[in-house]
């Protein structure tokens, strides 16, 4: 009888679906990573077996469903953290099902686990008086205070994601007729970002100052290397205490780089862009993607309400006249 040893198939899983098919960025394989470092060592400690000697089979629907609640219950996380490892898990039952149609209806059974609802919270955004604080922030007399400036009014107008702005390097930044940036984002797929003449003028004059070679990253530290993530949200963290001194919005308001990424695109909304061309400039894969900054729009909605007039009927209150239809009303 054919046996499936799970440990040969998470390294292909990992080594040749993801790294080498796919192409999938570090952050996602090291999210994959995380999960399957967990789930490995709840099945150790359910089963009794070290992960070596752990078969396919072994990792069932009800064994990933009891991982789910013991990473809700045990480890405290929200049904965002549980629908990821989820999602890294399905990935993974897809690739076997492929491979291995013996094992279809076993993977079909962990293919069929539902996603977990969860309260969907409205984005947060900056506003104009907000960024032109935030910008305004860093001390222009001083060398990082001019890379932070930069990197600020770069982000919250291109609306690069972190990854995409700490692997920019000084050849990406295209200036002149059709100033723009180039960046390889998420599934490595690139986009060129076209560049204000504000922001166009700061990476002119940052990129005469930085003087480094085309490949070389735009954004360094204070030692020469490139900037982390942990250092670009210290970056706006610090930026962002600075400018609460003078905006009283930002008192208690929770930014970070990916609010700078929500801010360019609620500006491009405001300023009547479509949401096809926002999806593009942010590098969506789906433009369904963009409608939470529709949702998140107030001044979208007070525009909208604006242009409807009051009711003048007098207020009435429905009353069913069958019993099971009150019955139904009441629940």
């Amino acid at each position: 009888m054919k046996t499936y040893p799970l440990p040969i198939y998470v390294q292909r899983f990992f080594t040749q679906r993801l790294a080498t098919q796919l192409h999938a960025s570090p952050n996602t394989i090291a999210s994959y990573r995380d999960t399957f470092r967990l789930l490995l060592k709840y099945a150790t400690d359910q089963l009794g077996r070290e992960p070596t000697d752990l078969q396919v089979a072994d990792i069932d629907s009800d064994l990933v469903g009891s991982f789910l609640s013991f990473i809700e219950t045990t480890r405290g996380n929200g049904a965002r953290s549980r629908n990821t490892r989820l999602s890294a898990i399905r990935s993974f039952f897809k690739y076997v099902a492929v491979n291995e149609p013996q094992l279809l209806h076993h993977c079909q059974r962990v293919l069929a686990m539902p996603s977990k609802r969860h309260e969907k919270r409205t984005i947060d955004y900056l506003t104009r008086t907000e960024i032109e604080a935030l910008i305004a922030a860093p001390e222009p007399s001083t060398w990082s205070g001019r890379r932070d400036r930069t990197l600020l009014l770069l982000a919250v107008q291109t609306g690069l994601r972190v990854s995409e702005l700490i692997n920019l390097t000084c050849s990406d930044v295209v200036l002149g007729t059709g100033a723009h940036v180039r960046c390889i984002g998420k599934g490595r797929k690139e986009r060129a970002t076209p560049l204000r003449r504000d922001c166009a003028k700061l990476l002119r004059v940052w990129l005469a100052e930085r003087a480094g070679a085309d490949g070389e990253p735009l954004f360094v530290s204070n030692r020469g290397g490139r900037l982390s993530r942990d250092a670009v949200e210290r970056i706006v963290r610090t930026h962002v205490g600075e400018a609460s001194r003078h905006c009283s919005t930002l008192r208690g308001k929770r930014v970070t780089p990916h609010v700078l990424r929500h801010t360019a695109a609620m500006q491009l909304l405001q300023n009547g862009v479509d949401r096809t061309v926002i999806a593009l400039w942010l590098g969506h894969e789906s433009v369904e993607t963009t409608q939470m900054y529709i949702h998140a729009d107030i001044q979208l909605k007070e525009k909208a309400m604006a242009k409807t007039k009051p009711v003048t009927a007098s207020a009435g209150r429905y009353h069913p006249a069958d019993e099971l239809l009150a019955f139904l009303e009441a629940l």
